[in-house]
């Protein structure tokens, strides 16, 4: 009779029941010969993974090499997701589009800002802009009652495994990307409010990038920002993002503190990634407004000159 050894959390952020056979380790069409659980690592590094594990819960996340070299072409990775009611939603759909990429969650105050996204895509969508929304959230139902109070004519996905901050280099958010008609990426990944209503503590003005994006979809313009490089990611913050897909696998089953533990090992990894570590504090029931523990984070990033927080330009 053949057993589960482990639980596998893929790179898509799929589980997968991981059982012993006569040949090894075996979990869809996917067998590991003559492997054992203690094999897994040696596995995943020959694959271009990095490896998380906690008892027999495994997460792989792409290597930084394989990241890197999956990134290089400049061409937009693919993206199909699930919206809040489980139907599939697909970036590429757009293809041939001048797209944007809009994340955001409802552990920040961009989740009243879909109205303002609205506004834009009605403004654009006749000079051919196609908006596409990713919650960075741990629940669809986290993310609902902002879609619906929204009711937004452009796709919305709920990304729970966080697969759009890995494949597009996203570590805060609002976060926008923009993809040609070609396909390629033309501006990296800018914090980018649909609004002005927290200016106060973004200080970005939305205008600022709502300006470079009607220049760029109606006259092909642009901005300075789209010269920028989005900074190579580490084997750590890799791993962190894998760390995460198990502290959310903890959390789902209600094993809070196995999911503090796993999120703090993301946190020390990956320190200024915030949709690991305010995202992490929504995850496991804190307070991502007004919380000492988000406080307490956002004056140390703050003082650290805000890294990784890129404004367009």
């Amino acid at each position: 009779m053949l057993t589960g050894v482990l639980t596998l959390i893929d790179a898509d952020g799929r589980e997968h029941e991981v059982v012993a056979k006569d040949v090894g380790l075996c979990w869809g069409d996917v067998c590991i010969p003559n492997a054992g659980p203690d094999d897994l690592e040696e596995w995943a590094a020959r694959a271009g993974y990095v490896l998380a594990r906690d008892g027999d819960v495994v997460a792989i996340a792409p290597s930084a090499e394989t990241h890197h070299r999956e990134a290089a072409g400049g061409r937009a990775p693919e993206l199909t997701l699930r919206d809040v009611d489980g139907n599939e939603v697909s970036f590429d759909d757009f293809s041939g589009h001048k797209r944007v990429l809009v994340t955001w969650a409802s552990w920040c105050g961009c989740r009243h800002e879909l109205g303002g996204w609205q506004r834009l895509q009605d403004e654009l969508a006749d000079a051919g802009l196609r908006l596409f929304s990713v919650a960075l959230d741990a629940d669809p139902e986290d993310s609902r009652p902002w879609i619906e109070a929204a009711s937004p004519s452009y796709p919305v996905a709920v990304d729970t495994a966080h697969v759009t901050a890995e494949r597009y280099g996203i570590t805060n958010v609002p976060s926008v990307v923009w993809v040609d008609e070609d396909d390629r990426i033309v501006k990296p990944p800018t914090i980018a409010p649909g609004d002005d209503q927290f200016v106060e503590f973004t200080q970005i003005a939305a205008d600022r990038h709502h300006d470079a994006l009607r220049a760029w979809v109606r006259d092909g313009e642009l901005p300075p920002s789209a010269a920028a490089t989005t900074p190579e990611r580490t084997d750590d913050e890799q791993r962190a993002l894998a760390h995460r897909r198990i502290a959310a696998h903890h959390q789902r089953a209600g094993r809070t503190e196995q999911a503090l533990a796993q999120l703090a090992l993301a946190q020390e990894l990956a320190p200024w990634d915030w949709t690991v570590r305010r995202g992490g504090i929504a995850m496991t029931g804190g307070d991502p407004f007004l919380g000492e523990e988000f406080t307490s984070f956002w004056e140390e990033w703050d003082a650290s000159g805000r890294p990784g927080y890129t404004p367009t330009t």
